[in-house]
């Protein structure tokens, strides 16, 4: 299906193009780059005969009736959002691909028993309020209110996002907090039939092994926090070394630390990601420092083991260099088992198509994590160049695509064959 494959090419570099940044690619939750994906994607899916809705947390829904009047309904989707100075391909790949799949299956004139709903989450990425899967959190009806709390650069909250995006500003709808945003789950778990999410690798392994495609079996436990060490200030000309309460140095300390316990770990991966300074001036010690912790294993028994001895860490740099330190837990995720039933028939149209089904383990986080909490998940992985993601130059190829987009189709030929009986 060369002419398919070349359809999604055009639309992944077209989405591309939509940033809140000029020069780089940047779209942060609920932000104008962000509604204007929303209308750019919406009218593929429009285009490709599906009814299309913008939930209450920002989420692009594009449903497709099935041909069985009360079938239940399976979830196509990913993310829409992207990091800072982000590639083109690392969530919306999950979103455009589906969309291109099911107009090849219409174009085949193949009507499918069971109804499609495709997901272009509004958050995945954690970049504006440092903590993920807003939207496929909001999808399921799982925002907490400790996640509604927390605030972005400029001091906005989750909740206050969420109200401007609804235009509850006023009176009473804005007093009546998260009940006027209906923040439910959309679907109930007896009506669905599952989740697939259609994602770049983000590693090297397909690569190595020269496959385009892959089956993902799980997906890694994830810990993020904020971290905030606070010292004393002082002028950096004046103030002996042995009495100063510097925090950066203590945060320093700290991150490589928490790096040497990784290292001594396998399978762990700890991850410093944003730092910032007070007062932030050359000649001035240090007072404060609040960094970013992010810690992955596909094991959540050595997840936690790791972070208790980070733990024990910090509170010894905190004693040894007199600082205070506080932590604030804003992600906690355990790991995930992919469906063995969705992940075996998707096997199988990956076998068909590649020759090949290659299992691998996510060492990234996806919407899946969160999705599995309402409905069996199951993930297909596509090779890209170098291993690469969260970077301009993240690519996967046409050729690569056209592979992808195959297999999806297989799956959806082959489950539909199941539902007719």
């Amino acid at each position: 299906m060369p002419n398919a494959a070349q359809l999604l090419v055009s639309m992944l570099d077209e989405l591309g193009r939509i940033t809140d940044e000029p020069g780089r690619l940047t779209r942060t939750f609920l932000s104008p780059g962000m509604q204007r994906a929303n209308e750019l994607v919406g009218d593929c899916l429009k285009a490709a005969g599906l009814k299309v809705r913008v939930d209450s947390v920002g989420n692009l829904i594009g449903r497709l009736e099935g041909a069985q009047r009360g079938a239940k309904t399976l979830l196509l989707g990913s993310h829409l959002d992207t990091v800072r100075d982000a590639g083109r391909f690392d969530g919306p790949l999950g979103v455009l691909l589906p969309i291109v799949a099911l107009a090849e299956l219409q174009r085949r004139g193949v009507q499918l028993p069971f109804a499609v709903e495709v997901l272009g989450f509004s958050e995945e990425e954690g970049v504006r309020f440092g903590s993920a899967y807003l939207g496929s959190e909001g999808y399921t009806g799982r925002l907490k209110p400790a996640t509604l709390k927390l605030r972005d650069a400029d001091g906005v909250s989750v909740l206050e996002a969420l109200q401007r995006w609804n235009g509850l500003t006023s009176g009473r709808s804005k007093r009546a907090g998260v009940s006027a945003l209906h923040l439910k789950a959309t679907h109930e778990p007896s009506n669905l039939i599952g989740y697939i999410e259609v994602h770049i690798e983000q590693g090297p392994v397909l690569e190595a092994r020269k496959l385009a495609v892959g089956v993902v079996s799980a997906i890694a436990g994830q810990s993020r926090f904020k971290l905030t060490w606070t010292g004393q200030a002082g002028h950096a000309g004046t103030t002996p070394m042995a009495l100063r309460r510097d925090a950066l140095a203590g945060a320093a300390e700290f991150i490589t630390g928490v790096e040497a316990i990784a290292r001594r770990t396998p399978g762990l991966v700890a991850t410093v990601g944003a730092l910032t300074v007070s007062p932030g001036a050359a000649n001035v010690i240090p007072g404060a420092a609040t960094h970013t912790l992010d810690v992955r294993h596909a094991k959540d028994s050595v997840r936690r083991s790791a972070l208790m001895r980070i733990g024990r860490l910090a509170t010894q740099i905190a004693i040894k260099r007199g600082l205070e330190r506080r932590w604030q837990r804003t992600q906690e995720n355990g790991a995930v088992d992919c469906s063995v039933k969705l992940t075996a028939r998707l096997a199988r149209s990956v076998q068909a198509v590649q020759g090949k089904a290659l299992s691998l383990v996510s060492g990234a986080g996806h919407d899946g994590v969160v999705m599995s909490t309402l409905t069996p998940v199951a993930m297909l992985f596509v090779r890209c160049r170098d291993g690469l993601s969260h970077h301009p130059d993240e690519y996967a190829s046409p050729k690569d695509l056209a592979v992808a987009l195959r297999v999806m189709v297989d799956f959806l030929e082959r489950l539909a064959a199941e539902y007719r009986g």
